[in-house]
Order: C-alpha cells, then sequence, then structure tokens
C-alpha cells in the first residue's frame, strides 16, 4: 500500500538512487502495478527558501509531523483532511525554515521534501562524501560534505550519538552555498592607490613581510595587532599565533563579540561545559543566563527540551523573553545592567538553602535587584540534586560589559553547591585557547612568554600596522565601527580571508585562503572533544590552505620552526589529543562590585539589548542564500521596543527612529513594538553594517528622525 498514491518518479526524484521505497519495489515488487484506481495528486506549495515540496510522492508516514512536535518543538508541518483526502501542509502562509527543518528531508522517505538548493544539481551515486565538522558553534556536528566534480554538493549529518546524535542544524546544512559564491576570494590582491590589483602569491608575501618587518623594527612588536575568528581550525590558530608571537608581539586573539576580560588569570584552559553534551538530556535542572539557547546552539536547545520533556525544570535568566521550544519553570526577564544583580539574587537564594556565607560583592550586586520569588525555586531547583543540575552562561551573558562578573557568581554558585557549568562559546572557541591565541596564554593553557594586548584593547589603542584572518571586521566584531577606525588609521592591514568584499574595505593586501570545505584541520568542541575534518574539494582558484599560507608567511619573515610539510606535524607539535577532556574552573575568585555605569538609564535614555542573529554569526552563513531568506534573517535590522513605551511615545508601525549613544554617534532604524522587550530597553541587534556604528554603547536615547 505504500506505492499505491507514490508517482513513477525515479528518474527525476533528487531521492532516486537512495530511495527506501526503491529497495522496497525491488525486492519484494511486482513488475506490474494491481492498482488501477486514480492516484492522488496534490498541489505543490512553496514553504520558503530551504525546503521543495513534491507532496504528490508523500506516504503520509507523518515522519516530517513527528520531527516538529516531538523533536524540534515546532509544529511547521500538520496532516489535514481525512483519509484518503489527507494531506501533509504547512499552516497558511507560514514557511517552513525553524532553525533545525531540514532534517525533515533526511527523515522523508520518499522524496517528497526535498533540499532546494541542492534540488535537480547532482545524482546520489555520482557524490563523493567526506567527513568534516561544523565550524558554526561549539557543538561540533560532525558533518559528511557531498562533491560531484570539485564543487560541494550538499552537506548531511555524520551519525555521532554523544554529539550530533542524527541532527543537524539548518545552518550546518546550508551555509556550504557560501564556498560556491561570487564572493570568493581566489587571488592574491594589492592595493594600489584607490584600487587594488591581482598579484603573485610571491610578491604578496614578499609586500607583506616587508611592511610588517618594517614596522616592527622601527616601532617596536607592540605596534602589531593580530585579530583571527574563532571559526578557524585549531591548526591555523596556533601558526596564526605563532607567527605573531615569532615577532615578538603578544597582541592576538579570536573573542571578537568581548567587551570584559577582567578574569582572564582565573579562566579555565579553555572554555566549554563540565558534562558531555550526552548528559544534558538527563538533567533535571538547568538555569540559563542570558541565553537564547534554542537558536545560539540549536543541537544543544534540542538536548534541553529533550530533558524537559523527560522533566527537567528549565529555568531562565534573561534580558529578552526569548521563545525556548520547551516549557520554562520560572524566569526573570531583566534590564540588562540588571542581570549581574539577578544571578547574584540566585547566588544569594542558593547561600540561604545551603546555610552558606555569601561572599560580600555578590551581596553587594544582589542588592542593586529586587527580590523575587523565582530565584528562590531556582535555587531550590539546582540544590535539590546539585549532579544533575547545571548553570549555563550564553552568548549574551558572554558580550555583556560585566561578563567577568556573571562568571564568578555562576562559579561560586558551582563550587558551593556542586552544580555543572556550562559556557557557550563561539565556533573553534577552546580551539582558539588551547592553541594560544589568547594574550595571556600560549597553547595548552600555559602562560604566554610574550603577553599582549586584547582584542578591545587592540581596537581602543590602535596598532599602525594589523593582521586579520578569517573575519569581516565590521560584522564579526561587536566594536566594528571602532576597529574599521583603527585600520583606516594603520599604516599596514593585511588579511587572509575565503572572501573579498569585506576583507577589501581595509586591507592593504588580501591573502585567499580556503574555508574549512578545502582544507583539513582540528576542531574542539564545548567538552573538549578533538575532532578532525578533511578537505573535500581542492582549493578555488589561487587559494591556498591557511595553515600553508601562514607557514609561509613565517618563512618569509625569517622565524624558526616552521618547516612543516604535512598538517599532521602541525597537529602533533599542538598535541592537542593530550589534553583534559573537560575544563577545569577554578575555585571562586573575588568579583568586581558594583559601579555608576551599572545603574539603570536615566529618564530620556533606554538599555540597549543586542545580540547576534542565527544567520548573522559569521562569514559562512551571512553569504549563504537560503540562509538569508529565511525568517531567522531579516533583511535590515529592526528595533524593538516595549509594547507599552512604544505606545506611549505615540509611534506607528515600521516608525524611523534615530538611536543615538552617549559619545553622539548614531543610526536610523525602523522600532517595532516587541513584547520580548522589557520597559526601558530597546532591542537593536549587532551583526549588521547599520547597526555596527553603535558599538557596544550600554545606553541609547531615541530621537525623531
Amino acid at each position: 500500500f505504500l506505492l499505491i498514491n507514490h508517482p513513477l518518479d525515479c528518474p527525476i526524484v533528487d531521492q532516486g538512487g537512495e530511495c527506501p521505497l526503491q529497495d522496497q519495489a525491488l525486492g519484494y515488487g511486482e513488475d506490474v502495478s494491481r492498482f488501477t484506481e486514480k492516484k492522488r495528486v496534490v498541489e505543490d506549495k512553496d514553504i520558503g527558501p530551504l525546503i521543495e515540496m513534491e507532496m504528490t510522492r508523500c506516504i503520509h508516514c507523518t515522519r516530517c509531523v513527528r520531527f516538529g512536535r516531538e523533536i524540534a518543538g515546532i509544529m511547521e508541518l500538520g496532516a489535514v483532511g481525512r483519509g484518503e483526502h489527507t494531506e501533509i501542509t504547512a499552516y497558511v502562509g507560514s514557511t517552513v525554515d525553524s532553525e533545525v527543518s531540514g532534517n525533515m528531508i533526511d527523515l522523508c522517505p520518499v522524496g517528497a521534501l526535498t533540499s532546494k538548493p541542492y534540488r535537480f544539481s547532482a545524482r546520489a551515486w555520482e557524490l563523493k562524501s567526506h567527513e568534516s565538522i561544523s565550524p558554526h558553534d561549539c557543538i561540533g556536528t560532525n558533518l559528511h560534505v557531498q562533491t560531484l566534480r570539485n564543487e560541494v554538493k550538499r552537506v548531511l549529518p555524520r551519525d555521532n550519538e554523544a554529539v550530533n546524535q542524527c541532527w543537524l542544524a539548518d545552518r550546518d546544512r546550508y551555509s556550504y552555498e557560501s564556498v560556491n559564491s561570487g564572493e570568493r576570494a581566489v587571488v592574491p590582491v594589492l592595493k594600489s592607490g584607490d584600487h587594488y590589483e591581482p598579484t603573485e602569491w610571491r610578491i604578496a608575501l614578499e609586500r607583506v613581510s616587508r611592511e610588517i618587518g618594517s614596522i616592527v623594527s622601527r616601532y617596536g612588536a607592540d605596534q602589531v595587532g593580530a585579530l583571527i575568528s574563532p571559526t578557524c581550525s585549531s591548526e591555523e590558530h596556533y601558526l596564526f599565533q605563532k607567527v605573531v608571537r615569532g615577532l615578538g608581539c603578544g597582541n592576538v586573539d579570536h573573542r571578537l563579540r568581548q567587551q570584559d576580560f577582567g578574569d582572564d588569570a582565573t579562566a579555565p584552559v579553555y572554555p566549554g561545559s563540565e558534562i558531555p553534551l550526552s548528559d544534558v538530556d538527563r538533567l533535571g535542572a538547568i538555569v540559563l543566563v542570558g541565553s537564547n539557547v534554542r537558536k545560539e546552539q540549536p543541537l544543544l536547545g534540542i538536548r534541553v527540551r529533550t530533558a524537559a520533556r523527560n522533566g527537567a525544570k528549565v529555568f531562565a535568566v534573561n534580558a529578552l523573553d526569548y521563545d525556548f521550544h520547551f516549557d520554562v519553570s520560572a524566569k526573570r526577564i531583566v534590564e540588562p545592567s540588571a542581570l549581574p544583580g539577578a544571578l547574584a539574587r540566585v547566588a544569594a537564594a542558593v547561600a540561604s538553602e545551603l546555610g552558606a556565607q555569601l561572599p560580600d560583592e555578590i551581596s553587594a550586586w544582589a542588592q542593586t535587584t529586587p527580590v523575587s520569588d523565582e530565584y528562590e525555586l531556582m535555587a531550590r531547583a539546582i540544590t535539590a540534586d546539585p549532579n544533575k543540575a547545571a548553570v549555563v552562561l550564553g552568548d549574551s551573558a558572554r558580550q555583556h560589559p560585566r561578563a567577568s562578573v556573571l562568571r564568578g557568581i555562576a562559579n561560586w554558585i558551582r563550587s558551593v553547591s556542586g552544580v555543572r557549568r556550562i559556557d557557550l562559546a563561539e565556533a573553534n572557541s577552546a580551539g582558539a585557547w588551547l592553541a594560544g591565541c589568547v594574550p595571556h596564554r600560549g597553547p595548552r593553557g600555559r602562560a604566554a612568554e610574550i603577553s599582549g594586548a586584547n582584542a578591545l584593547e587592540m581596537v581602543r589603542e590602535p596598532r599602525r600596522a594589523y593582521i586579520l584572518y578569517g573575519l569581516d571586521s565590521e560584522l564579526d566584531c561587536i566594536y566594528g565601527s571602532a576597529l574599521g577606525e583603527a585600520l583606516t588609521k594603520a599604516d599596514f592591514v593585511v588579511t587572509m580571508s575565503a572572501f573579498r568584499a569585506e576583507a577589501m574595505n581595509h586591507a592593504d593586501v588580501l591573502l585567499p585562503v580556503a574555508p574549512f570545505t578545502e582544507s583539513a584541520g582540528s576542531w574542539v568542541n564545548l567538552e573538549g572533544q578533538v575532532q578532525l575534518s578533511r578537505a573535500a574539494v581542492t582549493p578555488k582558484g589561487e587559494a591556498r590552505p591557511g595553515w600553508k599560507v601562514l607557514r609561509v608567511l613565517g618563512n618569509q619573515l625569517g622565524l624558526g620552526g616552521f618547516e612543516y610539510v604535512e598538517i599532521d606535524e602541525v597537529r602533533a607539535e599542538l598535541a592537542l589529543a593530550e589534553q583534559e577532556q573537560c575544563p577545569i574552573f577554578e575555585t571562586y575568585a573575588s568579583i568586581a562590585a558594583p559601579a555608576d555605569e551599572d545603574a539603570g538609564a536615566a529618564r530620556d535614555e533606554f538599555h540597549r539589548i543586542m545580540d547576534i542573529p542565527l544567520y548573522r554569526v559569521d562569514p559562512y552563513v551571512r553569504r549563504a542564500p537560503a540562509l538569508q531568506a529565511t525568517r531567522d534573517n531579516p533583511q535590515r535590522p529592526v528595533a524593538g521596543l516595549n509594547p507599552a513605551q512604544f505606545e506611549k511615545f505615540g509611534l506607528r508601525e515600521g516608525a524611523i527612529m534615530n538611536l543615538v549613544t552617549p559619545d553622539g554617534s548614531g543610526i536610523s532604524i525602523e522600532v517595532r513594538p516587541d513584547d520580548r522587550v522589557p520597559e526601558n530597553c530597546i532591542y537593536a541587534p549587532s551583526g549588521y553594517s547599520q547597526t555596527a556604528p553603535l558599538g557596544t554603547a550600554r545606553r541609547v536615547a531615541l530621537e525623531e528622525v
């Protein structure tokens, strides 16, 4: 009966060659169909940029419906009608493009749901499959990158029960479009006057070594600043810092979206999780602090949802009332400046539950925020069975101007109660820490022989030369506009990137490096697993794997220790495999006390809430057309204001207003009512060139255009 209504689309369907129905028909079917009735025909619908529907092929197995209800937590597809007239469809006017919707393609056994970008571009038996690791988040999702004639055609999940199970986030599935984009950097480029000219590798590298060497000899090595994206492999991070420190400079950092570095001395060897990913499903209590885990780490969000379905109590302390796909037992939505005070209230409640002495500085922070019953509920839940409880610090906590205070309070809660701590970092940030791409530490957590300035200091105190690797300066850095000004003033800027558009805004030399699909490397996830990725295709044009570019640059600069022939030699020297798996958090150290800038906003000002939208996090996803067309990626940023205050100001839907920072810079932006935003706050996302001038401003004024 499976084939009664299924059309004979085998010659054209993308599922051909990997279809279970074909296997069933070949193994057990007759050569002539006995079905003589009229077959069902369903009109196809456009359900968004990610998935193509051919529902005439549908056999009503309802796997896609069950996935939405049981795993994804959002019902994007449902069954309407009865019996022979049943139809699987989306809700009227809705698209199917949640953060994990692409998994329905893998679950569909008949090709009724197929990948829209991949559609009709290759046959399954023509493709070669290559093992890879996702560079977009700290989960370390295992991938199959499938290629045809040296071009990436699609990305599929690679089963790993301990990491991503059998699932794939949509940004992992569709970001491959960027490596085939027209924005690829495929030849070295030199700036000549007001224009850029292609050149040879030899000439470009000689120019870089000559200019950098000249600045170091004339002004000192401290006049070089080096910034690298956390999406790069561990080997690239290692060689990058080795080149910089070989110059006698310690100004190297990958933490481009962090503004508080006050706890660097007591930070763990790398940010991560004290428990394996597979244990998150079995937690009994979870406190999310400054985290929209559903969008920040979609596959970890699935595990948190599983824990909630298994009876775990999930709590949230956030500046935005996020739309989670699991039940939240209690939540506190506070102004961004009140986030440390709110977590301090949780700590005070934990101290009360356990009869512990609360440190004076945490008590001072607690006094900045009103008492609430929700804090006691959180404390009671996590102290009931601390071995099955976790405090999760997310993106907003890491980007917070008092991030070190949040980490310190979380560490005190951990040390006094025994709950687990999970720090959600960016991409391969764990690998970057272990490789020594922070100014105060060398490889594998050893104290740096040459320490230097962090990312924020390199921006606030401009250098004469900058070395940028794998980043779009304005969009990958929360102080992007300030970085742009520093780059403009610099005597020399070299950028190593897989893409040319943003990179050429300030670069004197652009060196094309291969993206993750064209270069081997290793990535370290939040629990310390070192996972290897293989090159799926050869680099486009004259682009080269980043580790090779850095090796040759080290030779050009006359530095020792750059005689590598294979990437395995770099990996062996870094010796990540010898690293302890779980991060070791130090015992509690004192934190900074509240200051005047931690007070509430003035009457005519709003607290600014910022986060990075799902598909603005790195250069790959920003250049994937399918992802850029989804609901999670508005084509232009929109500011959100509490509905009551929106009405109080007499604003209309779509009103254009000016957001002005205390230093006088500002932007014009559309303002809409947003019920996620607390009073006295305004939400303005980062990751857009339009909002980059706001930088790290904590408060903004709302003015008429």
